[in-house]
């Protein structure tokens, strides 16, 4: 991804935050996930007062573009309330591990849209549980 590209996705999740419902937290986190084909979903952190059924903005994201046919995605960004860079949770590593190449897939965390730290899946989920995981299981 070029610069522009990268700065262009870390804006779609800064501006994906202004969507959060966090009335408990008061923590706001915006994602912006890019498809293979070009396109970018937007997602953003939706609490629960039983905090069990709170989605994250990541999987959010991830979701609404596999709800709508996506299968094949190259970046997120990853943006939030925060004074450092915020890492995705164990769950959404988990979700993007089984839809992204780990090798291919970027993870941009965000402080704005001009300071990014990038990161493979891989580096974020080494030894992910895959469905290759599964078929040994299965031997």
């Amino acid at each position: 991804m070029t610069e522009d590209q990268i700065r262009a996705l870390a804006a779609e999740a800064v501006a994906a935050k202004e969507f959060s419902y966090s009335p408990y937290s008061g923590f706001r986190v915006g994602a912006a996930l890019l498809a293979e084909c070009g396109k970018i979903y937007r997602g953003c952190n939706i609490e629960n007062a039983a905090y069990g059924p709170t989605n994250c903005a990541e999987r959010t994201a991830i979701f609404k573009a596999v709800s709508e046919g996506e299968r094949e995605f190259a970046a997120i960004a990853i943006a939030g309330d925060a004074d450092d860079y915020l890492y995705p949770c164990g769950v959404c590593r988990q979700v993007m591990a089984e839809f992204c190449d780990p090798d291919a897939f970027r993870i941009f965390l965000v402080k704005d849209r001009d300071d990014c730290k990038e990161f493979s899946l891989r580096e974020l989920l080494p030894g992910a549980f895959t469905a290759a995981d599964l078929e040994k299981g299965k031997r």
